[in-house]
């Protein structure tokens, strides 16, 4: 996995998109695949994969392909923190000091 140096701006933007919003709040719960993704968001398939990839790009993200399926998961812990921040109190990532614990 590649480390990415902490872009403020960046982060903020990645996150502040609604849809991009919406999957890190369903992937709160933990790691999920893309084909559970979509239906959450109510996004087609191709939609949901290119904002998945701006959110891996940014570094908030990361993905295990696990035979036909991809699943991803929170990588980065300030995306919790900010989710507590706004009263958000359910989800293993809440629960633990980092996200991808668990």
């Amino acid at each position: 996995m590649r480390k990415h140096s902490f872009r403020p701006a960046e982060f903020l933007k990645a996150i502040g998109d609604d849809t991009r919003f919406s999957i890190l709040e369903f992937l709160l719960d933990g790691k999920k695949c893309v084909c559970e993704i979509f239906p959450h968001v109510k996004k087609s398939q191709s939609t949901v994969s290119i904002h998945l990839s701006k959110l891996e790009a940014a570094g908030i993200l990361t993905s295990k392909r696990e035979g036909k399926k991809v699943f991803y998961q929170i990588a980065d812990s300030r995306v919790c923190d900010i989710f507590k921040a706004l009263g958000y109190r359910r989800g293993k990532c809440l629960k633990s000091k980092c996200c991808m614990a668990g």
